[in-house]
């Protein structure tokens, strides 16, 4: 008689995708500098934590059990990307689950949806995103027809509160160092310098 083996039971896709978002949110709660092994190190389990979401989100999509939290903890996970499908992606997962009616992902699908602006260098929506310029941090450009009312119904700050945001990040968190800027920030940049 052969001897049977028992494995232990894979992991909840749920509990997957809330400790994914817990270990997030943890380690970036204090990022290290650009230009370090610490920071890509970061960067390299960011990735990591987005491929095990990417596997635990379709097992509960498959089985029609994704729940309005986990998309949120995915969408989470891949707004924290480094390209503009990660961050579309974010935003389409946040907006599904903000429509189910999961308050905290409203925010987030703005976020998103500003961040995938960003990365196609298309100014943003809601105002959410500020960025270093070589000399202070600014709101990466905003288009001009979104309204506080607007931001308000996305848990967004007013413009004018987002514009306070940025001065005080000038004089309170330190300029990376420009040289490791991606290609999207370095364009943005350059045009800035040239018309203000």
């Amino acid at each position: 008689m052969s001897k049977v083996e028992h494995s232990s039971p894979a992991p909840d896709p749920s509990s997957t995708l809330a400790a994914l978002y817990a270990d997030d949110n943890r380690e970036h709660a204090a990022v290290p500098p650009v230009d370090t092994p610490d920071y890509r190190a970061l960067r390299e389990r960011d990735h990591a934590r987005r491929a095990q979401a990417e596997s635990a989100l379709a097992f509960l999509r498959a089985r029609g059990a994704a729940s309005a939290e986990d998309l949120f903890h995915a969408a989470w996970l891949f707004n924290h990307g480094d390209h503009p499908d990660e961050a579309r992606r974010a935003h389409e997962l946040a907006r599904e689950a903000a429509e189910r009616g999961y308050r905290r992902a409203r925010w987030l699908a703005a976020a998103s949806c500003d961040r995938w602006c960003m990365y196609e260098g298309r100014p943003q929506k809601y105002g959410t995103q500020f960025v270093p310029d070589g000399v202070r941090h600014r709101l990466w450009d905003v288009d001009p027809t979104t309204t506080d009312a607007e931001r308000a119904a996305w848990d967004v700050p007013p413009l004018a509160e987002q514009l306070r945001r940025a001065e005080e990040m000038t004089r309170t968190e330190p300029q990376p160092p420009m040289a490791f800027a991606p290609a999207w920030l370095k364009a943005a940049i350059e045009r800035w310098g040239k018309f203000g």
